[in-house]
C-alpha cells in the first residue's frame, strides 16, 4: 500500500460495525523500555491499521461518509487542491456565491458610504458562513448580504416532501444533504427606494459513500416599490430577461409567472411586490449541472446592473410623512409574506444548529400594521395595490 493511500485511510476513518472491527490491543511499556520495543509497538499499531483496511476491502464495504466527514473532507480538498472546474458542483458554486458576495458588498458600501458589519460563524455539524449586515445607514436602513453552507441529515418525513418533485432522492430514514446559497434583501430609508430580494442556492443530497445522489439549483431576485414607477419596473426586469435569454427564451416568462404567483401574500389577495424571476428544484431533468450553473452565474452577476441605475434615481428624492407611513405598512406586508409563507424561512428555522439571526436578516428594521388602513381612491398608493393585485407583464 502507498503512503497517499494509507494516509487517506487513516484521515478518513472509515466506521466499522461495532461487532465486525479488528480487535485492537493495547500495548504499554514499562519506563526504561528501548528504541527497539518503542519501534515494535509502532509496527504492531500499523499492522493493525492495515489489516483494518484489508478487511474492509476484503468485504467490499465502502467508506462510510456522515455529514460532518463530508465537510471535512471539501474543507481539505478546498485547502490543499483548490477549486477549478473538475471539482464537485457544491465547491464550484460556493466558491462564487462568496465572489459574488464581496462584489455585492463592495458596490453597495460605495453607494451608502457605510461599511457593512461582517459575521463569520461555523455550524457544529458542518458548514458556516458569513453574515454581512449593514443598519441605519445613509441609504439603506437595513440590509443583508448573506452566504450559508450547511451540511446536515434529512428525516423520514422531509425526503417524503422533496420526493415529490425528486424521483431519484432515495426512500430511506434520512439522508445526508448538502445546501448552500446566497440570500440579499436591502430596505432602502426613501420610499421612493424599492426594496430588493435575492436568493440562488444549491441543494445536493448525497449517498452513503459521499458521492452525489440528487442535485438542484433554485433561485430569482424580485423588486417590492411602495411607490411604483414605471421605468424602474421596466429596467428590472428587461435586465432579468436579457440574463435569462442567453440561456432559453421560455425562462424569464415562466421563472416570471412563478415569481409572481410564489411571492403572493395569498391571505390579502395581493402580490409582494411587483416581480422579477423565481425558480426552484431546476435538476437535470430541465438541464444539466454546467448548464445550469453558467444560467445561475448569469443572473446572480445580473443585480448590480438590474438595480443600482434605480438607486440612483430613487436614493435621494424628497417625500412626505405620509409617504413614509405609506412605506412602513407596505413593509408589514413584506414581513407577513416572510413569515407565513416563505420556504426558505420555515426550511432554515427547520434545521437543527441554524442561525436565526441570518435567517431573520430579510426583515426590516421598522414596519407597522395600520387597522383597516386604506389608500385614498385614484392615488399613487391605490395605483401600486391595483398592480399588486394583478401582476403585469413589463417587458
Amino acid at each position: 500500500m502507498s503512503r497517499p493511500q494509507f494516509g487517506q485511510f487513516v484521515l478518513l476513518r472509515p466506521r466499522f460495525p461495532r461487532a465486525n472491527r479488528p480487535i485492537r490491543r493495547s500495548f504499554t511499556a514499562g519506563t526504561n523500555r528501548t528504541n527497539s520495543s518503542r519501534w515494535a509497538n509502532r509496527a504492531a499499531i500499523a499492522a493493525i491499521s492495515i489489516s483494518g483496511l484489508i478487511y474492509a476491502m476484503a468485504s467490499q464495504k465502502p467508506v462510510k461518509f456522515d455529514a460532518r466527514s463530508l465537510a471535512e473532507l471539501d474543507e481539505r480538498t478546498k485547502r490543499e487542491k483548490g477549486v477549478d472546474e473538475n471539482s464537485p458542483m457544491r465547491l464550484r458554486m460556493e466558491q462564487f456565491i462568496r465572489e459574488q458576495q464581496k462584489a455585492i458588498v463592495f458596490e453597495l458600501e460605495k453607494l451608502d458610504g457605510k461599511s457593512f458589519r461582517e459575521d463569520t460563524w461555523t455550524r457544529e455539524k458542518g458548514g458556516g458562513g458569513i453574515s454581512c449586515v449593514l443598519q441605519e445607514g445613509n441609504v439603506f436602513e437595513k440590509a443583508g448580504v448573506n452566504i450559508s453552507v450547511v451540511y446536515g441529515t434529512l428525516p423520514k418525513p422531509a425526503i417524503a416532501k422533496m420526493r415529490v418533485n425528486h424521483k431519484n432522492l432515495a426512500e430511506a430514514d434520512e439522508v445526508d444533504f448538502y445546501a448552500l446559497g446566497l440570500s440579499m434583501v436591502l430596505h432602502p430609508y426613501n420610499p421612493m427606494a424599492p426594496t430588493v430580494h435575492l436568493n440562488y442556492r444549491y441543494f445536493e443530497t448525497m449517498r452513503p459513500d459521499g458521492t452525489s445522489q440528487a442535485w438542484w439549483f433554485g433561485g430569482g431576485s424580485d423588486l417590492t416599490p411602495s411607490y411604483l414607477f414605471d421605468e424602474d419596473a421596466v429596467h428590472f426586469h428587461k435586465t432579468l430577461k436579457d440574463a435569462c435569454d442567453k440561456h432559453n427564451k421560455e425562462y424569464y416568462p415562466k421563472f416570471k409567472k412563478w415569481c409572481d404567483e410564489y411571492f403572493c401574500n395569498t391571505h390579502r389577495g395581493e402580490a409582494r411586490g411587483i416581480g422579477g424571476i423565481f425558480f426552484d428544484d431546476l435538476d437535470e431533468s430541465v438541464a444539466d449541472a454546467d448548464n445550469t450553473f453558467a444560467f445561475i452565474q448569469d443572473c446572480l452577476k445580473s443585480f448590480l446592473p438590474s438595480y443600482l441605475p434605480i438607486m440612483e434615481r430613487r436614493k435621494d428624492m424628497p417625500y412626505t410623512a405620509k409617504e413614509k407611513e405609506w412605506q412602513q405598512v407596505r413593509r408589514g406586508r413584506y414581513v407577513e409574506f416572510n413569515l407565513v409563507h416563505d420556504r426558505g424561512t420555515a426550511f432554515g428555522l427547520s434545521v437543527p444548529g441554524s442561525r436565526v439571526e441570518s435567517i431573520l436578516m430579510s426583515l426590516p428594521l421598522t414596519a407597522s400594521w395600520r387597522y383597516m388602513y386604506e389608500p385614498e381612491p385614484r392615488s399613487r398608493e391605490q395605483r401600486l395595490v391595483d398592480v399588486l393585485k394583478n401582476p403585469k407583464e413589463w417587458v
